[in-house]
C-alpha cells in the first residue's frame, strides 16, 4: 500500500534514514508544462531546519527528476523524482524500545521487524515524496486554473476567529509558520515556542481551499470526492480529523440552516464545502485538517521494550514542536493529487466528454 490514486497515481519509496526518498508518478498526461522551480519551491516549503519552529534536522531536499520530462514538458511516461537524505543521525534511536505514541509498537507487531532509525517508513520524512507528487499535480491543475491553497488557522488552544473567506493566503505564503491570520501569527509562534521550551509539543489546525474547481469531479458512490480527500488527508502523519465545509458544525444545524440555496446559478452559502453527493459543485472546496501534537517529546515517559519490560524512556533526536506547520504543505499536496486524479477520471465520465476529446461532436 505504497501507492495512491487511480488515473494520476504515485508510488513513494524510501525511509527516514535510508539513502533517499522518492516517488514515481504515473498517469501524468503528455504536454503539461513542467516547472522545476515550482517543484523545488514546494519541497523547500516542507523541508526541515528552516527556523526554530521546526525540527533542527537540516536537509537541502534538492529534487532530481530522473524521467518523464523532455524539453520542458511531460512526456506521458512515468516521472521519477529523487531526494537524497543528507543529515541522518541514527545513533539517537534505540532498536529495542517502543517510543510512546509512535508507530514503533504497531509496525513491530505487524511485520515482526522494523527500521528503528528515525521511524523508518513510518516517519513523516516520507512526505517529501507526497509533496513532490503534489507539485506535479498542481502543474496539471494549473492548466485548468484550479489552485490549491493552505495555511494554519489554529495552534494549541488558540484559534483564528476569521471566517473561511477572510483567511489571508497571500500572507500565509510568506509567514514562517504559514499563518492565515496575521493578527495571531505571533500568538501561534509563542504557543509553539512555549511547548518547545517545555520539551513538549503542540497540535495545530490547517485550512485548505480549492479555488476554481470544475463542476462534476468525484464519483457518486465509493470514490466520492469528499471521501477521497478525507482518505488522502487522514493518511498524512499525525492527522486525526478532517472536516469538509461546515463539518462537525453541520450536525448541530437544522436542514434549513445547513442547505446551500441556489439563485441565478450561484450558491448563497457553502456549508457543503463545494461537494454535493460526492461530486464538486463548482463552489470553493473547503477543508479543515486537525493535527495531533508531535509524539516526539523530550519528557520522561512510560513505555516498554521489545522484551516486554516496563521502562522510563527519554527520547533523543530532532523533532518538530508542532508537526502541523510543515504538515500544511503535505495536506496541500495530497489535495492537489486528489483533484488531479478526479480530473482525469472525469474525462471518461460521459460520451460527450470523449467526443470533445476526440473531436467527434454530434
Amino acid at each position: 500500500m505504497n501507492s495512491f490514486g487511480k488515473r494520476f497515481k504515485f508510488t513513494s519509496f524510501g525511509e527516514s534514514h535510508g539513502q533517499a526518498i522518492g516517488c514515481v508518478i504515473d498517469g501524468m498526461p503528455a504536454g503539461v508544462k513542467f516547472d522545476f522551480d515550482f517543484l523545488q519551491e514546494m519541497l523547500d516549503k516542507r523541508k526541515p531546519g528552516q527556523n526554530k519552529f521546526s525540527t533542527p534536522r537540516k536537509e537541502e531536499d534538492k529534487a532530481q527528476v530522473l524521467s518523464g520530462v523532455f524539453e520542458g514538458y511531460t512526456t506521458g511516461t512515468p516521472i521519477s523524482v529523487l531526494v537524497y537524505n543528507e543529515n541522518t543521525r541514527s545513533k539517537d534511536y534505540e532498536k529495542d524500545v517502543f517510543r510512546p505514541a509512535h508507530a514503533d509498537f504497531t509496525y513491530y507487531h505487524k511485520y515482526g521487524i522494523r527500521d528503528y532509525r528515525g521511524g523508518g517508513r513510518a516517519s513523516a520524512r516520507e512526505s517529501v515524496a507526497r509533496v513532490a507528487a503534489g507539485a506535479l499535480a498542481c502543474m496539471l491543475l494549473k492548466e485548468f486554473d484550479i489552485e490549491i491553497m493552505s495555511g494554519v488557522f489554529g495552534v494549541g488552544s488558540i484559534d483564528s476567529k476569521l471566517s473561511n473567506d477572510e483567511f489571508d493566503f497571500n500572507y500565509a505564503k510568506n509567514s514562517e509558520i504559514y499563518a492565515l491570520d496575521k493578527n495571531l501569527e505571533q500568538n501561534f509562534k509563542d504557543e509553539i515556542l512555549k511547548a518547545k521550551n517545555a520539551k513538549n509539543s503542540v497540535g495545530a489546525r490547517v485550512f485548505t481551499r480549492v479555488k476554481n474547481p470544475i463542476i462534476g469531479l468525484g464519483e457518486p458512490l465509493y470514490d466520492k470526492l469528499d471521501s477521497k480527500l478525507a482518505h488522502a488527508i487522514m493518511g498524512v502523519n499525525a492527522v486525526k480529523a478532517v472536516e469538509i465545509g461546515s463539518g462537525i458544525q453541520s450536525s448541530y444545524m437544522y436542514g434549513s440552516e445547513n442547505n446551500d440555496e441556489l439563485k441565478d446559478g450561484v450558491f448563497l452559502s457553502n456549508h457543503s464545502g463545494g461537494i454535493l453527493g460526492g461530486i464538486s459543485n463548482g463552489n470553493f472546496i473547503d477543508i479543515k485538517t486537525y493535527f495531533k501534537p508531535t509524539p516526539s517529546i523530550f519528557l520522561p515517559q512510560q513505555t516498554q521494550n521489545i522484551q516486554g519490560k516496563n521502562i522510563i524512556y527519554e527520547l533523543k533526536g530532532r523533532h518538530d514542536p508542532c508537526v502541523g506547520i510543515r504538515g500544511s504543505v503535505v495536506v496541500n499536496a495530497m489535495v492537489a493529487i486528489c483533484m488531479a486524479d478526479a480530473l482525469l477520471l472525469n474525462a471518461s465520465s460521459n460520451l460527450q466528454n470523449l467526443q470533445c476529446i476526440y473531436g467527434k461532436n454530434k
